[in-house]
């Protein structure tokens, strides 16, 4: 008889959470919340990786611009770019890239393009910052410096050139991205970008990048 009580009351407790709409919101909510999070976690990740692209974009530009300026409004009649000056420009990357990590992470190579002494154009020097292994797309310091066989630096059949008795600050910016969750679901990411501005106003071009300073060379 107990036994029989038992079921005839599971049986009527059944039928009540079948008929209770409140017990079916909840299953339902049950099942939905773990696929809502999901997505939720997802469109975060989506947005980290967009807002991470901008700022590694905006530091690509930052540094081509600061590094067009340097010398600029020195009393001498040809200004000269110095290590240090380099180095004040390479100091900034840390700060604007606050939270990135990007000295451990990513790798930034600032190169002079230039007209050699064949009107061709020439990496004439070339300057490194970060850790990540990675070389120029374009070729080390020095690509160039005869002839006029190089094109320039940038997409094949784009490339920046750089006038005669004038500079383009040419930079290329490497980040691997580091996710929030789904790193194994994105995979490797890696984030580059280039950017390049002509100096703004005439240098002393010859003899490349004069000391002193903190050594900060591509190799």
């Amino acid at each position: 008889m107990a036994r029989r009580h038992i079921v005839r009351r599971a049986r009527i407790a059944i039928r009540q959470l079948a008929r209770n709409a409140r017990a079916a919101v909840i299953i339902e909510m049950a099942f939905a919340i773990p696929l809502l999070a999901l997505i939720g976690f997802g469109g975060l990740e989506i947005a980290n990786l967009t807002l991470v692209n901008t700022r590694i974009s905006q530091i690509g530009l930052s540094v081509a611009d600061n590094a067009s300026r340097i010398a600029a409004g020195s009393n001498l009649a040809l200004p000269r770019v110095r290590e240090v000056d380099i180095n004040d420009v390479f100091a900034g990357i840390e700060k604007q890239a606050g939270g990135l990590e990007f000295k451990k992470n990513g790798r930034l190579i600032l190169s002079s393009l230039e007209r050699n002494t064949d009107n061709g154009q020439w990496i004439h020097w070339q300057r490194c910052y970060g850790d990540l292994d990675i070389d120029s797309e374009f070729g080390p310091e020095g690509t160039g410096e005869d002839g006029d066989d190089f094109a320039g630096m940038g997409p094949e059949g784009e490339e920046v050139t750089a006038a005669p008795g004038t500079a383009v600050m040419f930079v290329e910016v490497t980040y691997k991205y580091q996710p929030l969750l789904y790193g194994k679901w994105l995979g490797a990411r890696t984030i580059t970008t280039t950017a390049a501005f002509n100096i703004r106003e005439a240098r002393n071009l010859t003899g490349g990048v004069f000391g002193p300073g903190v050594a900060s060379t591509c190799t």
